[in-house]
């Protein structure tokens, strides 16, 4: 039998802290975890901060069970690219997960389905775990939705070992910001679709699928029934609001 998958919570600081602000809020979350560090026996968590605030979050996660992300690498590991971030040089500092292909790296700057899966390549090679953002840019019918994630993940399953461990953040482009998050049914339908597809199903490595996109407190209880948890945004970068979303995925 395949044994069961273990739930997930993370957040994604995008831009949107300074360098003292990173810090607090690291040391807030250990605070708040430490009331209940039964947690982390019954979740994985993770935080991703920006890229020059990375490697102090993974000095303040030491010996900690909490997961240090980054928010973008480049597919190859070395050489002449200026400005760019190694994937090497991420697992050298202790990073665990890159997040990748998030929809506003796609809209900015441009990034393809074959630079998502070229980048979690590089992830996986690197013994990180690759979080590969997926999402229908408009909202309609579940099939269309399925259908046009369906180029994204196959072109990363492609890329990466089939026993290499990725995460898929579901998250409708069309709800990233939103007021709410996409409406439950929708999303467990969507997620459930994705996970029945034949390049995820004929895997060996672990496939867990998370939902983002107005993700926060609440949702997850929903939502149960497809994703195996959620990847939060601007609702988690209140540490009692992260800390209220870990423990309703750990005990739902």
């Amino acid at each position: 039998m395949t044994p069961p998958r273990r739930r997930l919570v993370g957040v994604s600081t995008k831009m949107y802290f300074s360098a003292a602000r990173t810090r607090q809020y690291v040391d807030e979350v250990l605070q708040l975890v430490s009331k209940s560090p039964e947690l982390l026996d019954e979740v994985d968590v993770f935080i991703i901060p920006d890229h020059i605030t990375l490697t102090s979050v993974i000095g303040q996660l030491d010996r900690t069970k909490i997961l240090t992300g980054a928010q973008d690498a480049f597919y190859e590991d070395s050489g002449a690219y200026t400005g760019e971030v190694s994937p090497q040089v991420l697992a050298e500092v202790g990073c665990r997960i890159v997040e990748l292909g998030h929809a506003e790296r796609r809209r900015i700057f441009k990034e393809t389905d074959e630079d998502a899966a070229r980048k979690a390549a590089a992830a996986a090679r690197n013994g990180m775990v690759p979080l590969v953002c997926i999402g229908e840019r408009n909202q309609g019918e579940v099939a269309l939705a399925v259908d046009e994630c369906r180029a994204q993940v196959e072109s990363v399953m492609a890329a990466v070992p089939e026993d290499a461990e990725v995460i898929l953040a579901y998250e409708p482009v069309w709800a990233i910001g939103a007021a709410s998050p996409a409406a439950a049914e929708y999303v467990v339908n969507v997620v459930n679709d994705i996970r029945g597809l034949d390049c995820v199903q004929r895997r060996s490595g672990t496939t867990r699928i998370l939902y983002g996109g107005s993700a926060g407190p609440g949702l997850f209880e929903k939502l149960k029934g497809g994703v195996d948890g959620l990847f939060l945004g601007r609702f988690a970068h209140d540490p009692a609001q992260f800390y209220k979303t870990i423990q309703e995925i750990a005990y739902a």
